[in-house]
């Protein structure tokens, strides 16, 4: 039976797991086995510079946060050695960095296990999908090209009916 003092540790880590999880947009459960240090360090650093959390946690720790912040659809995934990684504002930017990290490791050493996007669950599929998503300022980027295009064309047709009419006059 543990002591008092360790269950209260406990009591607490869980606690703090949940307000992560509760704040977080988007997370992604991975197993990590196999990977090496440096490669490692590498994709912290690109988590990081995303604004994803990602650390290692204990099955039992994550399993009673992801109860008690209504991700129980994750619990399933929690086998083996498992990471996970946070974000609380891109709702793509864990599975993107993450499916590109497991298709650079060709699925061997480094496998997505399960995400969930604002109280969604995702099974390993769905991550892999949701990682063929750009970002969201990709999106943007893509969504103004496309509605410049046709401001570039009415203005460049308005433009040849002016010219037109001044050479006729």
């Amino acid at each position: 039976m543990p002591s008092e003092k360790v269950l209260l540790a406990k009591q607490e880590k869980v606690a703090k797991l949940t307000e992560l999880l509760k704040a977080s947009v988007a997370g992604v459960l991975v197993d990590y086995k196999g990977i090496t240090v440096d490669e490692d360090t590498k994709l912290r650093k690109e988590l990081r510079e995303a604004g994803v959390s990602y650390f290692v946690e204990k099955n039992t720790m994550l399993r009673f946060a992801m109860k008690n912040a209504g991700l129980d659809g994750l619990t399933d995934s929690l086998e083996g050695t498992t990471a996970i990684a946070i974000s609380n504002e891109d709702q793509t930017a864990p599975a993107r960095i993450l499916g590109k990290f497991s298709e650079a490791c060709k699925g061997e050493k480094f496998l997505l296990k399960a995400g969930y996007v604002d109280g969604e669950i995702y099974d390993e599929a769905g991550v892999k999908a949701l990682s063929k998503i750009p970002s969201r300022d990709v999106l943007l980027a893509q969504l103004v090209g496309s509605l410049q295009g046709p401001i570039q064309k009415l203005a460049a047709t308005l433009q040849a009916i002016v010219d037109k009419e001044n050479g006729a006059a």
